[in-house]
């Protein structure tokens, strides 16, 4: 009886992904990640004014850190997390549930060494790499104090993401939503307390938001952990006879890898920005790093509807329905496209409306509203370049998205390097090479989909 019991409901929700009208069903199961999402991005703006209590060298040290923190979040949920809620929805699609428990105790496996990558190779390049990229008196200070305490505690994020993702790959949105929200809930109220010592809190300054963020999440992490573990999970985790095999690790790395190396170049191309941007000040290497913090926040607000389409699109390419597999996708690029093209716009065109939420500063903010005015619009390019991308995961076709972060990572760079520096038109050159940049990246993903990438 218990069997029957727990199996029912693994046949409707995989049916559902596989039978279902696509609009409905997209929307349905992206609702609960897409509000998440949403605050995760006032987390993410409360993180910024917080440390904004503490000055310009404050928020220009974080600005320094901030690009790698994403490379560890989006690497984790939605590069190898991809790649793993991918593997076990094309698990199930297939109707093979007992692959689909292997994959998830090899998700973990892969989540302890790639967070232990990140301890090692932070704590000891962190302050090279801070230097490298403009760094320097109290804002390389602030900026070794917050990697020190993130990068100490890697192993809260990666975990967090990968049992979300396990979660994920089974259809079922709603739980790392809700467990993802309380931990939102938490750190606004932890981080403020910790940054300026509140009551019976210490004052922890700059590395107070980035302790309430690893709380958070650590207790998070444990509810998931609690869930997959019991027998109301659909992929039930467990380590007990578990014998790990090349080809499941291969299963998860084949999206995984490529997917990963894809958020490396995201984040690569935000260093070598700031890199670009810290020969001109400390107030420009702030200012620059709000404006980029806005663009940051069409990752998770994308990722909301991604992981949906992560699911969507890889069940139906595990079944076989490679024609509603690509109907999926594109209605899921057409809405993350014209959600982040809004963004962008409205920042454009009103700049001190987000610049102003963080600092007063007259140069900070100047250089904030140059970059949003000039990169904003470009906004719905990378929007629908980040849903094509997150779809290529479910259909395990990462080659031209990767090409795609290639050819964004150039354009970016050397662009940048070429009109700021070469042609010497500064600032507003450099940001031109951003805002042409993410045109390029949008594009070439959704050329190469239409073309057939996937067939």
């Amino acid at each position: 009886m218990s069997t029957v019991v727990t199996s029912a409901p693994m046949a409707v929700r995989t049916r559902r992904l596989l039978d279902a009208p696509v609009t409905p069903t997209l929307l349905r199961l992206a609702a609960p990640n897409v509000l998440v999402m949403v605050l995760q991005a006032v987390v993410t703006t409360l993180d910024a004014v917080y440390v904004g209590w503490l000055g310009p060298s404050a928020l220009a040290g974080v600005s320094l850190v901030y690009p790698l923190v994403m490379l560890m979040q989006t690497m984790s949920a939605g590069g190898m997390g991809g790649g793993i809620a991918a593997a076990v929805a094309r698990a199930l699609g297939a109707g093979r549930p007992a692959e689909a428990r292997a994959l998830a105790a090899h998700a973990v496996v892969i989540a302890l060494v790639m967070a232990s990558l990140f301890t090692t190779g932070l704590l000891l390049g962190g302050p090279v790499i801070y230097r490298a990229i403009g760094g320097t008196g109290d804002a390389l200070e602030a900026a070794l104090t917050y990697s020190r305490v993130v990068f100490g505690g890697a192993v809260v994020f990666w975990l967090l993401n990968t049992l979300a993702s396990i979660v994920r790959g089974t259809g079922t949105m709603a739980l790392p939503a809700a467990v993802m929200s309380g931990s939102a809930v938490l750190y606004l109220a932890l981080a403020p307390a910790l940054v300026t010592g509140w009551g019976p809190f210490p004052r922890l300054g700059v590395a107070g938001t980035a302790t309430a963020n690893l709380t958070a999440f650590a207790l998070a992490a444990a509810v998931l952990a609690g869930y997959c573990c019991s027998s109301r999970s659909t992929v039930r985790l467990s380590f007990r006879k578990l014998r790990l095999r090349r080809a499941l690790f291969w299963e998860i790395l084949r999206v995984g890898a490529p997917g990963s190396l894809n958020t490396v170049l995201t984040n690569l191309t935000v260093v070598l920005m700031t890199g670009l941007v810290g020969p001109f000040g400390t107030a420009a290497l702030a200012g620059y790093g709000l404006g980029a913090r806005l663009e940051y926040i069409q990752i998770p607000l994308v990722f909301g509807l991604g992981s949906a389409l992560v699911a969507m699109v890889g069940a139906n390419v595990g079944a076989g329905q490679l024609a509603r597999a690509e109907r999926v996708a594109w209605t899921g690029a057409g809405l993350a496209a014209g959600v982040t093209a809004a963004i962008g716009l409205v920042a454009a065109v009103m700049p001190g409306t987000w610049l102003g939420l963080f600092t007063s500063d007259p140069q900070v903010q100047a250089v904030g509203a140059l970059y949003l005015t000039i990169v904003g619009p470009a906004y719905g390019f990378f929007g629908l370049g980040l849903a094509l991308y997150f779809a290529s995961q479910g259909a395990g076709r990462l080659a031209w998205p990767l090409t795609a972060g290639v050819a964004r990572l150039t354009a970016a760079a050397a662009g940048g390097w070429l009109a700021g520096y070469g042609f010497g038109w500064e600032l507003p050159g450099i940001f031109v090479a951003m805002a042409l940049a993410l045109v390029v990246f949008g594009t070439t993903t959704a050329v190469a989909v239409r073309l057939g990438a996937w067939r």
